[in-house]
């Protein structure tokens, strides 16, 4: 007997398949049964080594289920890169909309949102969603140690673009149209994905993200109220700015408003050497990066010509309790750092004293 061939859909079925003369009427009859079904099927084909008692398998393929499978499919991926994207930064929990339920920069006045643990209450405001473990809190706060809170001020934040950034080519910093250039390398692997822009200050590089469209969403998160506000100052200026995929979250670093692996990427532009703890804060990161998510930074090391300075892992130590801030020394302790976090396949670029790092989650 030759073997059975394999038939997909109804309309196939006479022209392709072999029917046994050994085969009896009820058997003939079950075959043609099959053709005129309003449900299709599929018969796996038998090998040629099969015996003729083996039992032909049929599975339901109908094109209409596998379609609405596919939306259903789309449409929770939309979800993920939207509202449960946004976590109780006590509960780590999903936070779930109260009103305005969208992330669009224009609709985070008045949107509310609540956790189904502690059930605390988050409120955005004019600017930007807050998501620190103190927001709502009017009499108790927590000083952070003097970087953090020198990027508060009003002042700082208006400065921040008009000379300030720029004189960052000091360390070699080439400039954000070509570290914006050099990042998209990094990133290849997570484009269409979300990103947040970690310590975004007031948003160079989160508008740039969002012009891009590089990305389905882009968060610009920030410590600094002052910063967020001078970010959507920046963008309400613009003409023809995509709000709809940008949204403005204040964060503590250390703790991350986002539901654990539910980000496609994180970039932190010469930031990593301001927070008070870089282990914590490469931490959380790694916790909330989806398996093959991307980590990508720049700061500098005090290497080259530093290195023939003695004791300077001590005057390192000295500089971070007074001022908050860090000072890397080697490209082996940025590795290290996110070895300890989990993290793989180290790369770096170097210019001068400025290093552009990137590390995956693995998969």
């Amino acid at each position: 007997m030759p073997p059975a061939m394999a038939v997909i859909g109804n309309t196939s079925l006479f022209s392709n398949l072999t029917l046994s003369p050994s085969l009896n009427r009820s058997t003939r009859l079950f075959f043609i049964s099959v053709a005129f079904s309003p449900t299709n099927f599929r018969l796996r084909a038998a090998s040629a080594s099969s015996s003729p008692s083996s039992t032909a398998t049929f599975v339901d393929t109908n094109p209409t289920d596998s379609i609405v499978a596919e939306k259903e499919k789309e449409k929770e991926n939309e979800v993920k890169h939207s509202s449960n994207l946004l976590a109780c930064p006590v509960c780590y929990d999903s936070l779930n909309w109260t009103s305005h339920p969208s992330l669009s920069v224009d609709a985070i006045a008045g949107s509310s949102l609540q956790c189904g643990t502690c059930k605390k209450t988050y409120v955005g405001n004019q600017t930007h969603l807050d998501l620190t473990v103190t927001t709502g809190a009017k009499s108790y706060g927590e000083p952070m140690p003097f970087t953090t809170e020198f990027f508060r001020l009003p002042l700082i934040s208006a400065l921040y673009e008009r000379g300030w950034r720029q004189s960052f080519v000091w360390g070699g910093y080439p400039g954000p149209e070509k570290e914006f250039e050099l990042m998209k390398e990094f990133l290849k692997p997570v484009l269409g994905g979300n990103i947040i822009d970690a310590s975004c200050a007031s948003g160079l590089f989160s508008r740039l993200f969002a012009k891009s469209g590089w990305f389905s969403l882009v968060v610009a998160l920030d410590y600094s109220e002052n910063m967020l506000k001078q970010c959507y100052e920046f963008i309400q200026q613009e003409e023809n700015f995509p709000k709809e995929n940008i949204t403005l979250v204040r964060a503590d670093i250390s703790r991350l408003p986002f539901v654990s692996s539910s980000v496609d990427a994180v970039h932190a532009g010469a930031a990593l050497h301001c927070w008070p703890s870089p282990l914590a804060a490469v931490a959380e990161i790694s916790r909330v990066l989806r398996p093959g998510g991307v980590f990508v930074a720049t700061t500098i090391i005090i290497d080259g010509p530093f290195i023939v300075v003695p004791f300077r892992s001590t005057f390192s130590q000295s500089f971070k309790q007074v001022s908050g801030s860090n000072l890397f020394l080697s490209e082996r302790e940025l590795e290290e750092l996110c070895s300890a976090c989990g993290l793989v396949g180290f790369k770096c670029i170097r210019n001068g004293f400025f290093v552009m790092i990137s590390a995956t989650k693995p998969s």
